[in-house]
């Protein structure tokens, strides 16, 4: 089986990273944001990008001593010593790229809609076509699409930074007004999590990245902070232009508050760079989803042609094919609010397994050498994980009843997918 090539220094990962946290999320989110917190949405920013951080650390730690595609599976797999709950996790994962995927470029095809008259979901299918044979073509083209994108991405959000600090607001605000409490900032805070999570993805195509005991751990920290200061200032800079009640009734936010700056002009350049920002998150999350496929594979927990690597693009082509196929699929589903909620609700499954698997090794493999380790320790016991564990569980408990449903349906159809493959591979074997 050939091996992928390692061509993404520090530079390119984090600017992947920032690609991959800077998306639809903020750009679509904010306004829900608005409504549920008020002026004070800025709060549930910071907490979200707190949690993120404390998944982050320990993302950092297995990384740096695990540098595998299909990560969150093999550092479960390794901490539990149980291949279930390590397939698990990975069905997760790799749900959720798929899904995430398709919700995106519905959002991309309805920004299409304001400059060519497309339906949406055949803008969405386009996209999803065009970025997959970018990841096919490889790692180092689809790290330069996703710079340039990023870049864009987050020239739009400076932009309404500059916009919201360098004008005065028509009234006294109050930054700390909450009209729902801090109920309100804390479902606030669940929601917009959607905005954070992506970096996680960061680790799944650690075969690409140049020392990457060293690369990870940096770029991931440094991608959670640029974009946790980013969206505060951003949220902090909307409430200048318009108000909150505005933001929580609009469909387009940052357009909205671009429009109310500078105008029709604002409105529509805030447009085309939301273009840019769904094309980034869809063209990464298709790239993670396929690495995810191709190292469960490689271990043999997924079947093997998924693992098969390109000969000439030395890009995991079958398992780019399968995703492209599901991400198609998905393509269909509706709300983008009821779907980040379900994202996030598997994330947080996801990121409470993580940091539970960082303090289990600390005990089961303490001799292993760790590049990097997660600060604040007592002894071997690390302190960070378990409030990331505590808090991303507390977060598990806060979503509707319907949405724990579809995240424990999913987890059952992944129960049975495992079941079914091991019991095909035994039989293979025993003939």
């Amino acid at each position: 089986m050939s091996e992928l090539h390692r061509h993404m220094g520090l530079f390119h990962l984090t600017m992947y990273g920032v690609g991959l946290i800077l998306g639809a999320g903020i750009y679509v989110l904010i306004g829900e944001a608005a409504g549920f917190a008020g002026n004070s949405m800025w709060i549930s920013f910071l907490l979200g990008g707190i949690v993120a951080m404390f998944a982050g650390l320990s993302y950092a730690e297995l990384s740096a001593l695990y540098p595998k595609a299909a990560a969150e599976y093999t550092f479960v797999k390794n901490a539990f010593k149980n291949r279930f709950f390590g397939f698990i996790i990975g069905w997760l994962t790799a749900i959720t790229s798929i899904i995430v995927a398709a919700t995106v470029a519905l959002g991309f095809g309805g920004y299409l809609t304001q400059f060519i008259d497309l339906p949406i979901e055949i803008g969405a299918v386009i996209l999803i076509v065009i970025l997959s044979i970018v990841n096919f073509i490889g790692i180092r083209e689809s790290a330069w699409a996703n710079t340039i994108f990023a870049l864009v991405t987050a020239a739009g959000l400076v932009l309404i930074i500059f916009l919201g600090f360098s004008m005065e607001p028509v009234e006294t605000i109050d930054y700390f007004e909450a009209p729902s409490g801090m109920t309100g900032i804390i479902l606030a805070f669940v929601l917009i999590f959607f905005a954070f999570i992506g970096f996680e993805d960061m680790a799944n195509v650690a075969e690409e990245v140049r020392r990457p005991q060293k690369t990870i751990p940096r770029a991931i920290i440094l991608s959670i902070v640029i974009t946790g200061v980013i969206y505060i200032l951003v949220s902090l800079a909307s409430i200048r232009i318009l108000n909150w009640q505005d933001l929580a009734a609009s469909s387009a936010p940052l357009a909205d508050v671009a429009h109310g700056a500078i105008g029709m002009n604002g409105s529509v350049t805030l447009s085309l760079i939301a273009l840019f920002a769904t094309a980034s998150t869809v063209l990464i999350t298709l790239v993670a989803g396929a690495r995810i496929l191709y190292g469960m594979a490689k271990s043999r927990t997924l079947p093997e042609f998924l693992g098969r690597v390109h000969p000439k693009t030395k890009t995991p082509w079958i398992a780019v094919i399968g995703i492209l196929a599901a991400s198609i699929g998905f393509a269909f589903v509706g709300d983008i609010v009821i779907i980040a909620n379900i994202v996030v609700f598997a994330v947080v499954i996801t990121f409470a397994a993580i940091n539970l698997a960082v303090i289990v090794l600390r005990y089961t493999e303490p001799v292993l050498e760790r590049p990097f380790r997660v600060p604040v320790n007592i002894g071997k016991f690390p302190i960070l994980p378990l409030f990331g564990f505590g808090t991303t569980v507390y977060m598990a408990l806060q979503f509707e009843t319907e949405i724990i449903l579809v995240g424990l349906s999913i987890i059952a159809i992944g129960a049975v997918l495992y079941l079914f493959l091991r019991r095909r591979k035994d039989f293979m074997n025993s003939n």
